[in-house]
């Protein structure tokens, strides 16, 4: 069995990789990295969520130890294409999106290959999988992951801000193995949770979903995006708007 410094490594090396040679047309910068507990009670919390309950790692592996949680921050260019014009998205950040999805398959298809390699057993999480269109949530949120393993903190927008900004997508994989480290110290990212002096997320979203109060109105959100993909069928299954996640912490936090 390797120890916990070799299967970090592993796992860093092989996102590293897959992002820098990855083939198509989205760009991103250096990927994010994080490891909680599954035995972190947030876990357990989520999962007696009302309404929408949440999985627990040890539905998915009846010995996990640990959880991984990667983000994957897109380059700059694709934020930039996706500001302003009304509530049309661009092609760009809807070809960012279906392209971020696959290589986020393909992380977890290799790590848990070589990490299967030296012993360790891996599931890898979908980057959109069971996703209930009736009460909007996913029985497993890699946002409410990353947080869990101390990538960020929510926003007004509900969107994750890590230290490289919101503007991306998130994966995550259990492991059958303990390598959680200390929890990294957890700062407020988002500059109104922090100050109270930032709403941009809010005047940015085209539909009115989100408000000032700090309530969100998913359906309309989904609506939005569900409009938006139709302009994107060739280029894949696209339900995706961003533009709250275009402003201050896009590419940073905005605390």
């Amino acid at each position: 069995m390797a120890d916990a410094g070799e299967i970090r490594e592993v796992i860093l090396n092989t996102v590293d990789a897959l992002v820098l040679n990855w083939g198509g047309a989205t760009q991103w910068r250096k990927p994010l990295v994080g490891f909680a507990s599954a035995q972190d009670s947030r876990f357990t919390r989520l999962a007696s969520r009302p309404g929408s309950p949440h999985a627990l790692p040890q539905d998915f592996l009846a010995h996990a130890g640990s959880v991984v949680s990667f983000f994957l921050p897109f380059d700059e260019g694709i934020v930039a294409s996706n500001v302003g014009g009304g509530a049309g998205v661009s092609r760009e950040w809807a070809t960012a999106y279906v392209e971020t999805n696959a290589l986020i398959s393909r992380i977890g298809e290799h790590v848990a290959e070589r990490l299967h390699g030296i012993g360790i057993e891996a599931v890898a999480q979908p980057a959109v999988g069971d996703f209930d269109e009736e009460s909007l949530a996913c029985i497993w949120s890699h946002k409410s992951v990353a947080v869990i393993a101390g990538l960020g903190t929510r926003g007004v927008h509900n969107m994750v801000i890590t230290d490289s900004g919101c503007a991306g997508r998130f994966g995550s994989m259990v492991l059958d193995v303990d390598i959680a480290t200390d929890p990294a110290i957890q700062r407020e990212r988002c500059k109104h949770n922090a100050t109270g002096t930032c709403l941009a997320c809010v005047e940015l979203c085209p539909v009115g979903a989100l408000k000032p109060d700090g309530s969100f109105d998913r359906r309309l959100c989904w609506a939005q995006c569900r409009e938006a993909a139709k302009a994107f069928t060739a280029v894949g299954i696209a339900p995706v708007c961003g533009k709250c996640a275009t402003g201050p912490c896009a590419m940073g936090p905005g605390a």
